[in-house]
């Protein structure tokens, strides 16, 4: 019997662990899983037969190693700062190592020693990084095979909340992290390129340029620039690519209304906010507006948006920010960890929400002096609270990816990614399986 273990139980995992128990009689696996919250690991595994519930600090290398020498291959759901002390582990005990997190170039260096261990770290085996690369690399390979040029590369991806769940004004809810969430966008301008020329969107700029989508059948969707689209050209090797774009997507009005946070200057993380005793959402809000002592905060707030954006103070009504009533204490709070507790409130799934992760490829290309364009889309409906669509796309990719493995049907060594023809084409195929398939779209321009 073969030992897979999980690092990390949580909502990123519950569709993983399903898989992979799913599958342990015929593949005779047993699948440990560890996390801190031992009654979390039980709910994952449900008495099944090959899973066990372990509960320690994985942080801590003394109580890591003996579980990572016995196992043929770790699944690491850690948050990703974590990984590497984990694949040094591995290499040390060689053991194979997933994580569906970016590569980082720490990592990058371990693929040498990886090699020499004999065992495989596949990286950026999730939806985002993950799914992305292998949808886009699939028609992206096609295209060159026939001997066609890529010109332009857009890519856009969401968490969402499904259409039959949507039902407040701001058409979102939380589906991953809140906090990076409130966060996104900052740590530097995003950066692409269009018609050969580098563009830069500064954070402050950022959500009002924006791309409109329709997506055949669930309607118009707009994509705010990520922050780092130009490293992807040696990922899918278009080196040369005039265009080059990745995005996130959210409904319309989303992101003119958010933009009025960053203006405000409530997304702010770098400083703690004194004298928060009694703090509340409307305290919160009237600090960031100019003193007026003949208007209230309603009239400073609709002031503060102008005629252009006054159609959103609807949206900032619903969320509470003119309610007087007292947020729970927070001591030392930034004006985003403020922002975030309000969101979280009037934002976060209700029991029989589902949610929906849309991602939408488009391509130019040239084949014989002749222009083309494809068009290639993916939207998944959670099933429930604990198989949501986020947990569904980035758990299943690196659970087919492990049977691929395990089963010796992957027998790459080193650091890698999910970019070989070898690896996406089985994963993408088995995904289908899951309502989770690519609808393709070609013409000619």
């Amino acid at each position: 019997m073969k030992t897979i273990l999980v690092l990390g139980a949580g909502l990123s995992a519950s569709s993983l662990i399903r898989y992979l128990l799913e599958n342990s009689v015929s593949h005779k696996w047993q699948v440990r899983v560890v996390d801190r919250d031992i009654d979390l690991v039980k709910s994952k595994i449900n008495d099944h037969i090959n899973g066990v519930s372990l509960s320690f600090n994985v942080l801590n290398a003394d109580d890591r190693r003996p579980e990572i020498e016995s196992a043929d291959i770790v699944i690491s759901m850690l948050p990703a700062r974590f990984h590497l002390d984990v694949a040094k582990d591995c290499i040390d005990l060689k053991t194979n190592l997933i994580t569906p997190s970016y590569i980082s170039p720490e990592m990058k260096a371990l693929d040498q020693a990886a090699k020499n261990a004999g065992i495989i770290i596949m990286n950026e085996i999730g939806v985002d990084p993950g799914l992305d690369h292998m949808s886009a690399i699939k028609i992206i390979d096609e295209i060159k095979s026939k001997g066609g040029k890529v010109t332009s590369f857009k890519s856009f991806c969401g968490g969402l909340i499904a259409p039959e769940s949507d039902n407040n004004p701001w058409n979102y809810k939380f589906t991953w992290n809140p906090r990076n969430v409130v966060l996104a966008g900052q740590g530097g301008a995003a950066c692409f390129k269009r018609n050969n020329q580098y563009k830069y969107i500064p954070y402050n700029r950022l959500f009002g340029r924006l791309d409109l989508l329709n997506v055949d059948g669930f309607g118009a969707f707009v994509g705010y620039a990520n922050r780092d689209s130009l490293s992807y050209r040696e990922t899918y090797g278009l080196e040369d690519i005039p265009t080059i774009f990745r995005g996130t997507l959210r409904r319309p009005g989303y992101c003119k209304a958010w933009d009025v946070f960053i203006e405000l200057g409530m997304t702010d993380d770098t400083y703690a906010l004194v004298n928060t005793e009694g703090l509340t959402p409307r305290k919160f809000l009237n600090a960031y507006l100019p003193y007026n002592a003949n208007k209230t905060v309603e009239d400073k707030f609709r002031d503060f948006l102008r005629p252009e954006r006054i159609e959103n103070y609807g949206r900032f009504e619903w969320l509470g920010l003119f309610e007087d009533e007292p947020l729970l204490e927070m001591e030392n709070a930034t004006p985003a960890q403020v922002l975030q507790k309000i969101l979280v409130a009037k934002l976060s799934l209700d029991p029989q929400d589902k949610d929906m992760l849309v991602m939408v490829h488009q391509f130019e290309y040239v084949l014989n002096n002749e222009k083309y364009a494809i068009s290639s889309h993916m939207v998944n409906i959670g099933e429930d609270q604990m198989y949501t669509s986020m947990s569904n796309t980035v758990g299943l990719p690196a659970a087919i990816c492990a049977k691929m493995i395990l089963t010796g049907e992957l027998k790459k060594k080193g650091v890698t990614l999910p970019v070989q023809k070898d690896i996406y084409i089985p994963i993408l195929k088995e995904l289908e399986e899951f309502n989770i398939r690519f609808v393709e779209l070609e013409m000619a321009l």
